[in-house]
């Protein structure tokens, strides 16, 4: 158990050498002591201790109460900001989200033992070595994500730790042990008690993971109706149609394995199709069609986006992408231009990732053809962007204020002609000069 040697940071073991050298215990706990034990880079380094909070606070010159009544307090080492938690004892947890009442201990295994997950239950100093209550180096040995203790207590305590469950195995590649998996199923509903953000960070560390695959063992464990109900009808609903090889379900989970892992591009995949199901027909041959589904699909995203409590950036990008999605750029560089006044330059970008993704997750046999047409049309854009042709308003070589100088005073008709003008100029780029789009407002006034 103690051949395991963790190479803390400097300010890390500073802390815990004061906390020791007056008395007290001091160890890193849960995920930094994971991470390292699995070779993986901790995002930060947890401290827990058997001092309480104001004897911590009166060992450290620089603190901040980040949560006394849970026991927590940041030390700010050599400009790093550590947390650091007094042993304790959770109450009784009535609302499924956190405890009624904390009790400090002495005892660090009564501490781990409140802890969700064994890999998670694991302390460590340079003093002591690994202290392994719940053998959670086997479940790291074996890639398995197990409860500590009983499962279903585990999540009556805290019923997002089922979505955790589900997102550690999607980030580590581990299976979810079997009674912790038919714990989540029977629990499944306490979800309902969870904040929607505290669940979107969850669905977003599963879907940006390199399994992000995982996220329908949301639909497995009966979760999916109380997340993403939506997503539910997708699931096993067939495509016949010639540039279509799979169900609707697996073409978008093949389409978000196909893009990079960002935000906004995974859901962007994972709700480009999903109001094909609403608009599904099939015709006397037994094709089936999906027209308008990208509207519907646009206006299913932006819904499921804001109840998941999305920033408005991140909600405008995503139904902008999807409305977009299934356009089929003509090989010209007008229809590019056309389409760069919707989109601009940046998400023009993202959008050629989308096509890229939604293409490699349709028919094999049409791949070819299909990824030469983006292939020409990403040639056209940079010809575009090479020659500086104008795509939006800003970049017309008249503004406002040359309109009012030529005689149009109405706010309003000024906003009119810009637009005008700069329809002129997608159409014929060479006319973006100032005496021509002058002469044109003249004709325009005519």
């Amino acid at each position: 158990m103690n051949k395991v040697k963790i190479d803390m940071p400097n300010y890390a073991k500073k802390i815990i050498d004061k906390l020791t050298d007056n008395g007290y215990e001091a160890y890193l706990v849960g995920g930094c002591v994971r991470d390292s034990i699995i070779g993986k880079k901790p995002n930060d380094w947890d401290i827990t201790t058997s001092a309480l909070p104001n004897q911590v606070k009166k060992l450290f010159t620089k603190t901040i109460d980040t949560g006394l009544q849970h026991g927590t307090v940041t030390i700010l080492m050599d400009k790093h900001p550590i947390e650091v938690t007094t042993y304790r004892i959770d109450g009784e947890y009535e609302d499924n989200r956190r405890p009624n009442s904390v009790e400090f201990t002495n005892n660090l295994v009564e501490d781990l033992k409140r802890r969700d997950f064994t890999i998670n239950a694991m302390a460590y100093n340079h003093i002591t070595g690994l202290v392994d209550a719940f053998s959670g180096i086997e479940d790291l040995e074996k890639g398995i994500i197990r409860c500590v203790g009983n499962p279903i207590e585990r999540f009556n305590e805290d019923a997002l730790r089922m979505l955790r469950a589900i997102r550690f195995s999607a980030q580590l590649g581990y299976k979810i042990d079997k009674k912790t998996r038919d714990a989540i199923t029977e629990c499944s509903s306490l979800i309902k008690n969870v904040s929607m953000e505290r669940i979107q960070v969850e669905l977003n560390k599963t879907l940006i993971s390199n399994n992000p695959n995982m996220i329908m063992e949301i639909y497995h464990c009966n979760l999916m109706e109380y997340i993403l109900p939506e997503f539910i009808p997708c699931i096993g609903n067939s495509q016949n149609h010639p540039y279509h090889s799979y169900d609707i379900h697996d073409h978008i989970l093949r389409s978000v394995n196909a893009i990079k892992a960002d935000k906004a591009l995974r859901w962007t995949m994972l709700l480009h199709d999903i109001g094909k199901p609403r608009v599904k027909t099939t015709d006397e041959s037994g094709i089936d069609h999906f027209y308008g589904h990208e509207g519907i699909s646009a206006k299913m995203a932006n819904d499921i986006l804001k109840r998941l409590k999305f920033d408005n950036k991140t909600i405008d990008k995503v139904v902008k992408l999807i409305e977009f999605h299934d356009i089929r750029l003509e090989n010209s560089s007008k229809s590019i231009r056309r389409l760069l006044k919707k989109l601009g330059h940046e998400l023009f970008h993202d959008f050629v990732l989308v096509q890229r993704a939604d293409i490699k997750a349709q028919n094999p046999d049409k791949l070819d053809g299909r990824m030469l047409k983006l292939y020409n049309a990403e040639k056209k854009y940079a010809e575009i962007k090479e020659k500086e042709q104008c795509i939006s308003i800003r970049e017309l070589k008249v503004d406002g204020r040359d309109l009012m100088e030529h005689g149009i005073k109405e706010g309003r008709q000024i906003g009119i002609i810009l637009n005008k003008l700069l329809d002129i100029v997608i159409e014929e780029p060479n006319r973006n000069d100032k005496e021509e789009l002058l002469r044109i407002v003249d004709e325009i006034k005519e």
